[in-house]
């Protein structure tokens, strides 16, 4: 069976402390808990996806250590396609720092390892994945060159492609923006790449419009407890966010990517998609860690 949703990414393990607040600059607290959990933009929009209801191949890299087994096994254990996942010999596995406060914000410091060696090549070697996706998705944790490749070749193969700009420092670069068919970054990322503030719907809208008018087909900015604000060529629509008492929202934009690809692929129209990967998004951040906060397509069934 082809996969329908490819993703192109990283793996991540996630190492999670838990304090009252965030450290200030210099400063040392005393923690509550610590955890060892799988995570990775990547790896958590293909366990997303998998969840909720698509069949999956993953395209990334591990290092060859402990963390490396333990990150391909999570995604085996979830029935993903791991071919694509190659073990980089002498070179870690991609490790993320995250300390979340006790009103679940957190600050996330990523070490790449093996993601960082994840060449265009790589993907080439696995193009037959490409060519069976109906929808392929990458994010920022690879480097850019990989990214770029991923875009036109789902471009050129006639995919959905979509971009999580995530990490965001700044502007893609614009030849990006054609290839893209949805673009979906949270509010920050929203401001990185356009430079507009965005902390509101119709700051989102400028943003958004701004995006769209370098060439992206669909924007999607995610906006938390605000929802999310769709915009195409028609306009602007506006989707409330579930109410929710959250508890950890590590993964949350990953559940709404993962969950809206996964929708896209078996048919459903975009509007239902992301109401879709917005219930799955609420239902993730009122559960602990990246993973194991993602719910599967059952919990999802009215």
């Amino acid at each position: 069976m082809h996969a329908k949703v490819v993703v192109v990414g990283s793996l991540n393990m996630d190492l999670v402390a838990r304090a009252q607040r965030l450290p200030r600059a210099g400063e040392t607290l005393a923690g509550e808990s610590f955890a060892t959990v799988p995570g990775g933009k990547g790896a958590n929009q293909a366990v997303a996806a998998a969840r909720l209801g698509a069949a999956v191949a993953m395209i990334g890299n591990v290092g060859d250590d402990a963390y490396g087994q333990q990150l391909r096994q999570a995604l085996l254990d979830e029935q993903i396609d791991c071919q694509g996942v190659a073990v980089c010999a002498g070179v870690s596995s991609g490790l993320a720092l995250i300390v979340v406060d006790a009103s679940s914000q957190n600050s996330i410091v990523i070490i790449p390892g093996g993601n960082g060696q994840l060449m265009p090549e790589s993907v080439q070697v696995f193009d037959v994945l490409l060519q069976g996706a109906e929808v392929i998705i990458c994010q920022l944790e690879v480097p850019a060159q990989t990214v770029a490749y991923t875009l036109e070749r789902g471009r050129a193969l006639g995919k959905t492609v979509i971009l999580n700009p995530a990490p965001c420092t700044g502007p893609l670069p614009l030849n990006w923006y054609g290839a893209i068919d949805y673009l979906i970054p949270n509010e920050s990322e929203a401001q990185a790449l356009t430079g507009l503030p965005v902390t509101d719907l119709a700051s989102a809208e400028a943003a958004a419009s701004h995006l769209r008018s370098l060439g992206v087909k669909n924007v999607i900015v995610t906006l938390g407890a605000q929802g999310a604000l769709f915009a195409n060529a028609q306009g602007f629509k506006h989707f409330p966010a579930p109410v929710v008492q959250p508890v950890d929202t590590t993964a949350a934009g990953d559940t709404f990517v993962g969950g809206f690809a996964a929708a896209l692929a078996r048919g459903t129209e975009e509007g239902e998609a992301i109401a879709f990967g917005q219930r799955a998004a609420a239902l993730s951040v009122t559960r602990a860690g990246a993973q194991p906060s993602i719910p599967y397509l059952a919990e999802l069934q009215p």
